[in-house]
């Protein structure tokens, strides 16, 4: 007994209150030790490869594989491709970690539920990749769709992940890949998490990324160590939720995290319900077709809005919103989707008028090559502000995937703030209303229309420009 607390007569309120007080502290630390003691028992198996590499086989590349103290290193080598360290065995729902260093020059990766059959480009590794990146930007544990569709989940818009890579040091990746969810962490810190259905299983490798000869003449190095696996029942071991975005892949579906974050789709992936001409209350009679879950504008003869006729929301009140779609272009292929829009602005013969995220095969539409400096090539404000890579520090070139091939554009509008993405890359960024922006109307097409893309709200428009087009997952949440 504690004479002490007898002796200065604690009143019953006041007694009650140390007992809770001592309960709960001792219920923390009796959570902190079952939380340590269940991390201890975690069924972790070691997974760094041994000397001679049993378990393991070399592809792609020419670069060497070697085990130092327990380290694993892949060795760039002149004229190579990638290279991979890949497992002979597959993993489907797992937990990985693992330790990585590399040199300031190389990027490197692992691979998770990696693919490669003769069916596919002759056999390339192919699929989901924690990417190690030593580069300004940076974008380390952002997931990369190796030889596939690209970048799944930039650090573009992470920057506490961004700040947590130690360049020229060793560095602690997690991956949990449990059903159609991924999610890495990078040192502690949240840095990707996206949900896709493309591959449940698949090997792990290790990657030395292809460098130009010259750099490679030094054998720069990337090194591993303390790789280590749970797959027995890994959902029981699974993180809490994390406060980070989910990127959704799931074609015209919302996972349970996207829609507690606010998003909804604004195309069923099966109706017209939601939309309409933006000429006319109902949905166009022709020139826009509904398949497989693909929302498509018929091809015709590549004028503007002379055949089914852009398509408009129903609802015409966005005004601070994030909206993302997928959309695969045809060769030669012009679109857009506009937002802002005006549809009783114009009524004769022509496109409705709004701002607009350009969509075009730059490569073979001459559009690419009229309006000032670029301004109407895919991503840019159409006849406004050329796309450019505002993402990372060391290129301006865009990212994107060729006519055939899906890509994601994203708008974000803040205010008065505006951004454009394509494939993760911020590539447009303005204030709508500010002195610049109105000087470059000025000078544009729309500078007939008085207070051009100022309005306060307006509709989301899908283009029809007379060629082929189509869209998926076209969803939108309001801040």
């Amino acid at each position: 007994m504690a004479s002490g607390i007898a002796q200065r007569s604690i009143s019953g309120s006041g007694f009650r209150k140390l007992v809770c007080s001592v309960t709960a502290g001792l219920l923390v630390a009796t959570l902190a030790s079952s939380a340590a003691v269940g991390q201890e028992s975690a069924p972790w198996r070691a997974l760094t490869p041994v000397p001679g590499l049993a378990g393991w086989h070399v592809t792609g590349g020419n670069a060497k594989f070697e085990i130092e103290n327990g380290e694993l290193v892949g060795r760039a080598a002149p004229g190579s491709t990638n290279s991979w360290l890949v497992s002979d065995t597959g993993y489907g729902d797992f937990i990985l970690e693992f330790d990585a260093k590399t040199d300031p020059k190389l990027n490197s990766g692992v691979m998770i539920r990696g693919q490669s059959r003769p069916d596919y480009r002759g056999g390339v590794v192919h699929g989901y990749q924690a990417e190690i990146d030593p580069s300004a930007r940076s974008w380390s544990a952002g997931i990369y769709d190796e030889q596939r569709r690209q970048w799944l989940y930039t650090l573009g818009r992470n920057d506490a992940a961004r700040k947590a890579f130690r360049p020229g040091d060793w560095n602690h990746y997690r991956v949990e890949a449990i059903g159609n969810r991924l999610r890495t962490w990078l040192n502690g810190v949240p840095a990707a998490d996206i949900a896709d259905n493309t591959d449940a299983r698949g090997f792990i490798a290790f990657q030395v990324h292809a460098i130009s000869d010259t750099e490679a003449s030094r054998q720069p190095e990337v090194r591993f160590r303390n790789v280590r696996i749970i797959t027995n029942a890994p959902s029981r071991f699974a993180s809490k939720a994390t406060p980070l975005e989910q990127q959704g892949w799931l074609a015209n579906q919302l996972t349970d995290t996207e829609r507690r974050a606010g998003w909804k789709l604004l195309w069923d992936g099966k109706t017209t319900k939601g939309w309409r001409s933006a000429r006319a209350t109902d949905f166009p009679k022709k020139g826009w077709s509904i398949r497989d879950g693909v929302l498509s504008v018929d091809g015709a003869d590549g004028a503007e809005a002379t055949n089914g006729g852009d398509i408009i929301t129903t609802r015409a009140d966005y005004r601070d919103f994030e909206l993302s779609l997928d959309f695969r272009l045809t060769p030669g292929a012009n679109s857009g989707i506009k937002y802002f829009v005006d549809p009783d602005l114009l009524k004769g013969e022509g496109s409705a008028i709004g701002l607009e995220f350009q969509l075009l095969d730059d490569a073979r539409h001459p559009d690419a090559k009229m309006g000032r400096d670029g301004n109407r090539t895919l991503g840019s404000l159409y006849d406004l502000i050329t796309a450019r890579n505002l993402s990372d520090p060391d290129s301006t070139n865009k990212r994107f995937n060729p006519p055939g091939e899906w890509n994601r554009a994203v708008v974000v509008s803040r205010g008065r703030h505006v951004e454009h993405w394509l494939n993760g890359y911020k590539v447009v960024e303005y204030e709508r209303g500010s002195p610049d922006y109105r000087a470059l109307v000025a000078q544009s097409k729309y500078a007939k229309w008085p207070n051009f893309g100022e309005r306060d709200a307006g509709p989301i428009l899908l283009q029809d420009h007379g060629n082929r087009v189509d869209f998926r997952s076209v969803k939108l949440r309001e801040f």
